[in-house]
């Protein structure tokens, strides 16, 4: 009988079985988180919410879904369990049978809670599966992982329209399905999971690990500058994702169909760009595809509040397609600065995407109610600009394969 101890680690080759069903996973999470926001009209009607209360709603998700994340990364980095992502996504499908019974306000507070910690308990340990199965090639993986979530966020608010918004409140306990399928597939991944830890605690050397020659001062500041460039970046998503179709409608009066489509056009342009930027960042360096995709937006953005309908959806495509290959370098390169902390990054890196996404848009929607939603744009426009601080990043050993 072979003892476990014997086999060894094949770290050079990409295991894109469980790449896809990790990626699908996170389809199926961000699909559930996205439907929360999407739900505010029929929450407000039914409950007679004030928007104050729902902007408790958004402050409490927020809350669990992007705060708690860091600590969820500190603690199983120390203790990582292949078990937790399975439990995450059973915290999210028990929020969401508890949302679509709730006749109280404050049951919409407890079922929004649970379904930010599955969020929380579910990226950092998925990233550092995705790094597990990446073969080295760790940016194509967090691409495909990542590109998971960005369908997910799309598409959740669509089956929101087409099935909650005509049939009730009620009819959010559909949603629980996928999460169902999630916890049998995370179930079957933390099989492979839990078998990898076991080979990799037996490998002496472990062959992952990129070791760097860096203070810890010199690698907070790398960190700090790299949460910076997630702040310009998110904040401008949050721009498009949020307010595009207002814009389109308010200065083209197009329909809101037409918008919509021209939203999708975007999204789609995010997608593709999310798996062109983890790909050429594994081939020619992660800073590089940093300073490409966050500077090299800067130009498109600036030009987008002045063109003529045809010329601003071949901008936005080209804007999505550029500024969305940043992320998976981004976290990537930050894998690479502390790469026994995988779930402390993931943890932070989401967190943060997740709580600049939310925050900005609060604040753009305040901006704009005060000025117009084509100012919003011209400032926004800015925002890829900070790209520049790339320059005070490091050339660390492994940011190129």
């Amino acid at each position: 009988m072979e003892n476990i101890s014997t086999k060894t680690i094949d770290t050079s080759k990409i295991v894109y079985p469980i790449l896809f069903m990790i990626s699908f996973s996170h389809f199926l999470n961000d699909l559930i988180q996205s439907t929360i926001p999407s739900l505010y009209p029929i929450l407000k009607g039914e409950f007679r919410l004030s928007f104050a209360q729902i902007g408790i709603i958004t402050l409490v998700f927020q809350l669990t879904a992007s705060i708690l994340q860091p600590f969820v990364g500190i603690y199983t980095d120390k203790k990582p369990n292949p078990r937790s992502l399975a439990i995450g996504m059973g915290l999210s499908m028990a929020g969401l049978l508890l949302l679509a019974a709730a006749h109280e306000y404050y049951v919409i507070l407890i079922s929004v809670a649970l379904i930010g910690m599955g969020s929380s308990v579910f990226h950092p340990e998925a990233s550092r599966v995705a790094q597990l199965a990446s073969g080295g090639q760790k940016g194509l993986a967090q691409s495909i992982f990542q590109v998971g979530g960005n369908s997910g966020s799309a598409i959740g608010p669509l089956l929101v329209a087409l099935i909650i918004l005509p049939l009730g409140q009620g009819y959010v306990g559909l949603f629980a399905i996928a999460a169902f399928i999630g916890i049998i597939v995370l179930w079957k991944i933390g099989n492979w999971y839990a078998e990898r830890l076991s080979l990799k605690k037996s490998a002496k050397h472990p062959s992952d690990i990129i070791e760097i020659q860096l203070s810890r001062k010199k690698v907070l500041f790398s960190i700090s500058i790299l949460l910076a460039l997630v702040f310009s970046k998110y904040i401008y998503l949050a721009s498009m994702t949020n307010y595009f179709t207002f814009f389109l409608i308010d200065k083209f009066h197009i329909s809101v169909q037409d918008s919509q489509l021209y939203l999708f056009i975007f999204l789609a342009a995010v997608a593709v760009g999310t798996i062109l930027g983890g790909k050429l960042g594994d081939k020619y360096g992660r800073k590089k595809i940093i300073w490409i995709s966050i500077l090299g937006a800067a130009p498109f953005t600036l030009c987008l509040p002045y063109l003529p309908l045809f010329w601003t959806i071949i901008f936005a495509v080209l804007i999505g397609l550029i500024i969305a290959s940043a992320f998976s370098a981004i976290l990537v390169y930050a894998t690479d600065l502390m790469p026994n902390k995988i779930g402390l990054v993931a943890g932070l890196f989401f967190g943060f995407m997740f709580g600049m996404g939310g925050i900005g848009s609060a604040i753009l929607g305040a901006i704009a109610d005060d000025t117009s939603i084509e100012y919003v744009f011209k400032i926004c426009a800015f925002l890829p600009l900070m790209g520049i601080i790339t320059a005070f990043l490091p050339n660390i050993k492994g940011n190129k394969k």
